[in-house]
């Protein structure tokens, strides 16, 4: 709603907060401050937004979409433009009436540059690198046939809640924590009831499966994904993409590297304690791939201020992840699993789209597909040198983030086989139930000693299937490949991004429930 000719200078309702934005435009810093100030408000609480640039006219309506805020209002008094942003939907009404806090001037910037360059709100610090590692501790085996859940589990409505006031800085750690710990209890219990053998924590302290790393790392912040629209070429293209692939734009925060990254804190260790204390069974662990993080890290705009080269910012993550995994195996926990679904998108995605995979939310441009794997199998080779291969997993599958088969990619491994095999990784753990993922016999070109966990039922599905279905896809991966090797498991975990799960906690279960049947069937056969 843009005022008419002649109108009066004041907006319709009451802002409740306002701020001057000066001539900063989306891509420079202004999507930050906007953040800064409306994260903290109530769903229909009022921002007003000062600005003198031009182009926010037309970028913060497609900001505004993306991210399920409404622009309510819009007045122009010569250069200066005042937008009216309600947090969420706007019902109509104000939600208060009380005057809008004075915004503060800022001062005019000259600045010379040929592309957007993402503003840094942290100050860099020097990365903690840590001079020993802990050697692993012995684990609990995984057995041959066991069932196990690839990693995340639907959350609670509560604690959703509780995730997304943490990520705007309205609850504290500990708060948060609490509420964690007691999702965690929940979902380990569901497993425990179900028969799984190998549990997990349900990544219920993650707002998805690879970027909460970002929160956890030094000289890294999170950034909502929809504040990327300045950065890209065609803003337009990038927000139809983001619709037509079905992406949780607005819930999805994406890691935006400022300095040299470093491990200060654990990213998953304090998860796989807490799980530890819940049950005896073996733990496992998720972790993204190096080469899922690098792509996803790697951004031009930002980036490039403390990394020459993608290679570069690579090491970093692979140190950092070899960190990790140290520690999760010192604490005793039996399977590591590296998700690297960016794969299948190197193998099997379509080209002209940019290099973006956004079912993995990552944006980085990718070179030719030999040059990619080249690049990865590196990565993944660096990272298991000298670490225990039993231990270690990686999970590849091709699009998790919505129930409708038709958004996801589809090819089989064979362009992966020899990747796979070359790794010093003794389990892979695919995506095999759905059709789009081609043939089980693609597998037999991995080594002897790799064990596979088949996925050999689809979560997607919005039913349970019959014991009598999954035995058939089990005894067929038995056939193919051996009792020894075969591990029993969904194609891939149940709520890959916290605000979209696949199916209901209750469907999980009964789901996992089927698993166990079948691995006793298979066990007492």
């Amino acid at each position: 709603m843009t005022d008419p000719p002649g109108a009066g200078t004041a907006h319709p309702y009451a802002p409740t907060v306002s701020f001057d934005g000066g001539d900063l435009d989306c891509g420079n810093g202004l999507l930050l401050l906007i953040r800064r100030h409306i994260d903290p408000l109530e769903p229909g609480h009022l921002l007003e937004i000062v600005s003198v640039e031009a182009s926010v006219e037309e970028d913060l309506p497609s900001w505004c979409r993306l991210t399920g805020n409404d622009l309510v209002h819009l007045h122009k008094d010569g250069r200066e433009r005042r937008f009216l942003v309600s947090k969420g939907p706007f019902s109509g009404e104000p939600a208060i009436a009380a005057p809008a806090t004075p915004p503060t001037p800022r001062t005019k910037k000259e600045r010379t540059r040929t592309r957007p360059q993402m503003a840094v709100t942290q100050e860099v610090v020097a990365p903690f690198v840590p001079t020993r590692l802990p050697a692993p501790a012995p684990a609990a085996v995984v057995e041959p046939l066991s069932v196990l859940s690839v990693g995340s589990w639907p959350r609670p409505r509560w604690l959703l809640r509780a995730l997304h006031e943490r990520l705007e800085g309205r609850l504290g750690a500990s708060e948060f924590d609490a509420d964690a710990d007691d999702a965690v209890r929940l979902a380990v219990a569901a497993q425990v009831r179900a028969g799984v053998d190998v549990v997990s924590d349900g990544e219920q302290r993650r707002d998805n499966y690879a970027s909460f790393v970002g929160g956890l790392l030094d000289n890294c912040q999170l950034i909502p994904i929809t504040d990327l629209l300045p950065y890209v070429d065609d803003p337009e293209q990038f927000e139809r993409e983001l619709r037509a692939l079905d992406v949780p734009a607005g819930d999805i925060r994406h890691p935006a590297v400022f300095g040299p990254i470093g491990r200060r804190r654990p990213l998953a260790v304090h998860e796989a304690q807490f799980a530890r204390r819940l049950t005896d069974k073996p733990v496992k662990v998720s972790l993204p791939g190096p080469y899922l993080l690098s792509r996803t890290m790697w951004m031009e705009c930002i980036s490039d201020r403390a990394y020459d080269e993608r290679d570069d910012l690579a090491r970093d993550v692979v140190r950092i992840l070899r960190e990790e995994i140290h520690h999760l195996l010192a604490a005793g926990v039996s399977m590591v699993q590296l998700d690297e679904p960016v794969l299948s998108e190197v193998v099997h995605g379509q080209v002209g789209q940019g290099g973006r995979t956004f079912m993995c939310g990552a944006l980085g441009e990718r070179h030719e597909v030999d040059q990619e794997l080249a690049f990865a199998r590196g990565l993944l080779q660096d990272l298991a040198a000298g670490l225990p291969a039993d231990r270690l997993a990686i999970h590849v599958c091709r699009g998790n983030w919505s129930p409708d088969e038709t958004k996801a990619l589809a090819g089989d491994y064979r362009p992966l086989v020899g990747l796979l095999r070359s790794l010093s990784i003794g389990t892979v753990v695919l995506e095999l139930c759905t059709p789009r993922a081609g043939e089980l016999e693609a597998l037999q070109g991995l080594r002897d000693d790799q064990r596979v966990g088949v996925g050999v039922i689809d979560q997607k599905q919005q039913h349970v299937e019959t014991v009598e279905e999954v035995l058939g896809r089990a005894q067929h991966a038995v056939e193919v490949l051996g009792a020894e090797r075969v591990l029993l498991t969904t194609d891939c975990g149940f709520a890959t991004f916290a605000d979209s799960p696949i199916v209901t906690a209750e469907l999980a279960e009964a789901k996992l429930h089927v698993l166990a049947q079948v691995r006793d069937a298979l066990r007492h056969h």
